[in-house]
C-alpha cells in the first residue's frame, strides 16, 4: 500500500509505503500525485518512507516505477530514500549512480533529517 503524506512543499511528492506494493497503488496514487507535481513545478522531489512491514512490490509495481520514472528522467530534483530495510537501503547506495536525481538514503529514526534535506 502506498500512502500520501502531507506536510511537505508542493514541488515534494511524498509517500509511505507499507504491505504489498501493486501497480494499482501506483496508478490510484503516485502517477497522479507526481503528474500533478510536474503540471506546476519544473523539479520534483521525492520522499519515499519505505516501513519495516513492507513485503515487496509486485512485478507490475516495479514496472509502474520505471515507466513513471524514466518519463520525467530530466525532472528529478532529489529523492529521499527513508528505510531500516537493509536490503532496500543497500540497493538504494548501489543504483543511486543510475537515478537522474541527487539521492539519499535515511533510517526511519532520520525522518526528520530526510523531510528538512527534501524539502530545502
Amino acid at each position: 500500500m502506498i500512502e500520501l503524506l502531507e506536510g511537505f512543499p508542493p514541488n515534494v511528492v511524498a509517500v509511505r509505503a507499507s504491505g504489498q506494493i501493486s501497480s494499482k497503488d501506483y496508478e490510484t496514487v503516485l502517477t497522479p500525485k507526481v503528474e500533478a507535481a510536474f503540471a506546476t513545478h519544473g523539479k520534483v522531489s521525492v520522499y519515499y518512507e519505505v516501513k519495516g512491514d513492507t513485503l515487496g512490490f509486485e512485478p507490475g509495481a516495479m514496472w509502474a516505477d520505471l515507466r513513471l520514472g524514466m518519463g520525467h528522467i530530466a525532472g528529478w530534483d532529489k529523492v529521499a530514500v527513508v528505510t531500516d530495510i537493509p536490503w532496500l537501503r543497500h540497493a538504494t547506495e548501489f543504483f543511486r549512480f543510475m537515478m537522474p536525481a541527487e539521492a539519499r538514503v535515511f533510517g526511519l529514526a532520520e525522518a526528520d533529517a530526510a523531510r528538512t534535506w527534501i524539502s530545502a
